[in-house]
């Protein structure tokens, strides 16, 4: 039974030259799992996705590997800089990946829920068409003039009694000599001496003629009232319109997709939860501090930094300060490996990483 499982095919070329490298060093020591966590410092675990190609080691482990195989660290160190390129580029290609699906799931459902909209849009009209048509009746046709039926009963007159037929004409009274002209009497035509003054029909009557005189007054009467009132008014007039409207406040700047803060808000979270690492980090300067080593992470998007360490012993507490006092401490524990909160910090060279073991400092880097 072989000792190694195969590496995974999707695996990055140069990705598998390092794993399969670093194997060759471990079967040449003739070192098992076991062992080779014992003298490095790093857990069988991690060993095992390390030469498994599922995680990149650190530059720690890298260290320890070849002062325990006897093997040149600089060719070592060159490989696992090749590996780690290769390695950011396959998360990046990944990350891309699943943006463009996330994108394209998104347009998918933003189509469904348009067509569902127009749709019921369309239903919704076709409901209110039919409503209408049944709610209104055609009104029904008048019936047809015609003339009134022989014996029928008389027409109206219009004060409501029945008109006056013409009859036979009365005889007409001799006029008086002293007193006024008698009425015309029926059937007798109206002459211009008889016929009533008709009164014009545009001509207002005297009392709609006041109406409208009184009306007029008092609109006029509140017009200069309210003249008065605004023009008396302290504060009022040209001052409320000279005040100056207030200009803009700044606008918050738009981060990527995924990150989650960035400068202060940043400060003790931790940086793979808000989506500051990956893609998004780096690796600005490295040390070693005694066996263990240690490295400043630096997120431009995110204005933060933090520190990682790795081939630490266990009860280390690693912190990360900047120059404005922010701090930043985590202790290990019983792991070898691990990485500090976040500090806001413009610039990566304004920070420090310091190792601590039992309350002593066992060293730190140079801002």
């Amino acid at each position: 039974m072989p000792r190694w499982k195969p590496l995974p095919e999707e695996l990055d070329p140069e990705i598998r030259d390092f794993a399969e490298q670093m194997r060759r060093l471990v079967d040449r020591s003739g070192l098992s799992l076991s062992s080779l966590a014992d003298k490095t410092g790093y857990s069988k675990t991690s060993w095992e996705r390390y030469l498994g190609g599922r995680l990149l080691p650190p530059q720690g482990a890298i260290s320890a590997l070849a002062e325990v195989t006897d093997t040149d660290v600089r060719h070592l160190a060159t490989l696992w800089e090749l590996a780690e390129r290769a390695w950011s580029r396959a998360e990046m290609r990944h990350d891309m990946t699943m943006e463009a699906i996330r994108i394209a799931q998104a347009r998918e459902a933003l189509e469904a829920a348009e067509a569902k909209a127009a749709g019921s849009k369309a239903a919704a009209a076709g409901r209110k068409r039919q409503k209408s048509a049944t709610a209104r009746p055609a009104p029904p046709e008048p019936p047809p003039p015609g003339p009134v039926p022989f014996g029928g009963a008389r027409p109206e007159a219009p004060d409501g009694f029945p008109a006056r037929e013409p009859g036979p004409a009365a005889p007409r009274p001799a006029a008086s000599a002293s007193g006024p002209p008698p009425a015309p009497w029926a059937g007798q035509p109206a002459t211009a001496a008889t016929r009533p003054v008709p009164r014009e029909a545009n001509r207002p009557s005297g009392g709609r003629r006041a109406a409208m005189l009184l009306v007029g007054g008092l609109c006029a009467l509140g017009v200069v009232a309210g003249g008065f009132f605004f023009l008396g008014l302290p504060g009022g007039g040209d001052e409320a319109a000279a005040e100056p409207t207030p200009p803009p406040g700044p606008t918050a700047p738009a981060l990527p997709e995924g990150v989650k803060c960035t400068g202060a808000d940043c400060s003790g979270e931790d940086p793979e939860l808000m989506g500051c690492g990956g893609q998004y980090a780096a690796t600005t300067s490295d040390a070693m501090i005694g066996t263990a080593y240690v490295e400043v992470r630096y997120s431009e998007v995110c204005e933060a930094a933090w520190a990682r360490i790795g081939a630490a012993r266990p009860g280390d507490t690693l912190t990360i300060t900047t120059d404005g006092g922010d701090e930043a401490a985590e202790d290990l524990g019983d792991s070898t490996e691990g990485y500090t909160m976040m500090v806001a910090a413009g610039d990566p060279e304004s920070v420090q990483i310091c190792v601590e073991r039992a309350g002593d400092v066992q060293g730190c880097t140079l801002r």
